[in-house]
Formats: structure tokens, sequence, C-alpha cells
């Protein structure tokens, strides 16, 4: 595949769409997601991230699903040379298993390891901060598995600007190696915080730009219009938050956009992160292969100035 992306400092070329390992296990059983995963790769695609708590809420479940289904997925088919793993640690895995201290570190990484059945994570991310453990044990730990060979680069998703920062900085001081990459909710509709806390931070230390929810859950599909839209998935009740003014105002543009191009609102809104410079590979879900031939085509959708700016015009906040 020809458009492959550095992802930030790291020598890792990932495709323009990452999968999310979201759905493995609660909205996919495991022949669907092995149809997607298989779909998602014929079509030249290599970056696949899940997290060990997926999908912890979910009845029934207690963690580590998307992850064994990722890894019965490898040994089935042989491919783990053909994809790019990412997976994160330090959310909550029940009976006080979550954090980033280098115990539960060392313990969770081999957890991962052997649910994915593979002997090395690509990028492994710190999920959720965690304030009580100083940056400089989580970053001498994760260091340790990459001479281990365990690990290839780190990631950060949900950490402050700030403890970013930091941790890049002690990282660099020991001759240890920061985090590449950062993992922040960004789409059309949720612009605010990324831009204003996290934009500057990625472009200072070149960190690859992973976004989740670029469709905001679904809200940018366009599917969601009316209270009486909210019941269409069992992702309805989250989406109700965009029904707001500004959200019909940016769904306005978007309809006017998708009919000069000929495409669905879906393709639309991933078009625009591609064409945000900072932006490395968005993540994104589908439940059948018709929405992944979707979501695939809008790495090749061009959009010109102006419709770009009336999408930045119309997700004003």
């Amino acid at each position: 595949m020809e458009n492959r992306r550095k992802l930030g400092k790291s020598d890792l070329f990932v495709s323009p769409l990452t999968f999310g390992g979201n759905v493995f296990g609660w909205t996919l059983n495991q022949t669907e997601s092995f149809k997607i995963l298989d779909a998602f790769v014929a079509a030249g695609f290599n970056f696949i991230d899940t997290a060990d708590t997926y999908s912890t809420w979910v009845p029934g479940n207690k963690g580590g699903e998307s992850e064994t289904i990722i890894g019965n997925w490898l040994k089935k088919n042989g491919k783990r040379k053909e994809v790019l793993l990412a997976t994160k640690l330090g959310g909550d895995m029940g009976e006080g298993k979550k954090g980033l201290s280098a115990r539960y570190i060392k313990e969770e990484v081999e957890a991962s390891l052997k649910r994915l059945q593979t002997d090395h994570i690509d990028l492994y991310q710190s999920h959720y901060d965690d304030p009580e453990t100083p940056v400089s044990e989580t970053m001498t730990a994760f260091n340790e598995l990459i001479k281990e060979g365990k690990v290839r680069y780190i990631g950060a998703s949900n950490l402050t600007a700030e403890r970013i920062k930091e941790s890049n900085d002690f990282a660099r001081k020991n001759n240890l190696q920061p985090y590449v990459s950062l993992q922040p909710l960004y789409n059309l509709y949720d612009r605010q915080k990324f831009e204003h806390e996290y934009l500057e931070l990625a472009v200072d230390e070149d960190l690859g730009v992973i976004p989740y929810y670029s469709l905001a859950s679904g809200f940018l599909s366009g599917k969601y219009r009316s209270d009486a839209d909210l019941n269409k998935s069992q992702r309805g009740q989250g989406i109700k938050k965009y029904m707001d003014e500004r959200g019909l105002r940016i769904l306005a543009a978007m309809d006017k956009i998708a009919k000069e191009q000929g495409v669905p609102l879906s393709q639309l809104a991933i078009s625009w992160l591609l064409h945000k410079p900072n932006i490395t590979s968005p993540i994104v879900s589908a439940t059948n292969e018709e929405q992944l031939k979707e979501l695939i085509h809008a790495t090749t959708l061009q959009l010109s100035k102006e419709q770009i700016n009336e999408l930045d015009e119309a997700s004003v906040y």
C-alpha cells in the first residue's frame, strides 16, 4: 500500500486508518470479527488497536476478550508480520488490576502477549493516567519491556498534555524511549480539547496522532438526527449529547458537501481528519464489510480547501 504514514518518531509505517478493536467480543462475535479483520488486511491496511479492558462493559465479560479474538485470528491466518498491533493498559480490569506501576506493567504485558498470541506488541499505550505512580517509574518499566523486545514503541491515550511532556522529558534525560504517539478524542464535533490542550504538544514532540471516536460514536454518520433515532443502536444513548444546535449545524454542512462529493457523511468525517496535517491514522470500527468499504474509501477522498473551510466553520466552538 502506497499511502502508509510514519507514526511520529518511530519506524512504524501505518495505514491511514486504524481498526478499533473495541467491537470485538461486544457487537461482533469471533466469526464476524475474523471476517472484518480479513477484509481490512486484504484492502492493504495494517494497523489494529485494542486494549486489555475491551470489553469489560459487556455483562459476563471480564476484559481481554478483544485481545483474545485478535490472537485467535493471528494464530489462524499467520499474518502477524503483516500487521502492527497496538494495545493499551492502565484501565480498570477489576480486582484491583489497573494503573501504571512497574509491577503491574510487567504483569499486564504478559497477559496481553498471551491473549494476542504474539511475542511482541508494536505500540504499547498508557490508556489512563495513574496519578499515584511517578512518571519515572512508568517510563523506566516501559523501557525495560522495550529492551526485552516485548514492546517496540510506547504511546499515551488519556493522559494530560503536562503528564506526557513530563514523561518524555524524563525519558530524554535518562536516554530512554519517550512516548511516540497520542491517542486522543478528536472528530469534527469534539475539537476543543485536542486543539487547545494537545495540538501544540503533538507538534513539539512530533507525536503520531491516532484519534478515537472519529465519527463521534456514530453521530457523524448522519444516522441520528432526532431523539427517535437514538434507539437505532446499542450506542444510541451516548449520542444524545451531540444533538445540540452545533451538532445539527455540522450535519447540515456535511449534508451539503456529501451531496457535492456524492459520498456518505461518514466518509467526510474521516476525510476531514485525514486532511489535518497532524493526524496520522484515525481509529475506525465497522460491524460489517459494507461499512468497512465506505470507511476505506474515505482515505482516497479529496476535499477542496473551500469544503474543508466550510466544515471548519460549521464546527467552530
